[in-house]
């Protein structure tokens, strides 16, 4: 049976995470053992924190569009009940950019989803 060589397999395996680690301080940055582990863990918190960045923006428009609806005198839970009531699909980030910029936009909006909404008894 041939003798196998793993020599370029492993090689190019290391190079790869040694890549990674560039810019990474002292032996995280030459040292095989110790780049793949800050490698990983970085992997990790790139991964975590793209989510919770998702999650911050998402509240940061939240908070935005909540606030453009006490302007026009409707409060947030409404306005976005109305919006789904007039079968209108705008995103948090829409909506968030349209009181932004487009304040006379957000304002026929409002006062769609206020049509929209059931009377009070």
């Amino acid at each position: 049976m041939p003798r196998v060589n793993k020599a370029p397999a492993s090689r190019a395996r290391r190079r790869r995470v040694l890549k990674k680690a560039k810019g990474y301080w002292g032996g995280r940055r030459k040292l095989y053992r110790q780049a793949a582990e800050t490698v990983t863990r970085a992997l990790h918190f790139s991964t975590r924190d793209r989510k919770r960045n998702a999650r911050n923006y998402r509240s940061l428009w939240i908070i935005r569009v909540s606030v453009a609806c006490k302007e026009n005198g409707i409060s947030y839970s409404k306005f976005i009940a109305g919006l789904k009531k007039a079968g209108i699909g705008l995103d948090r980030k829409q909506l968030a950019e349209l009181c932004v910029s487009e304040p006379a936009v957000f304002k026929e909006l409002v006062d769609i989803a206020k049509k929209n909404l059931p009377k009070a008894a």
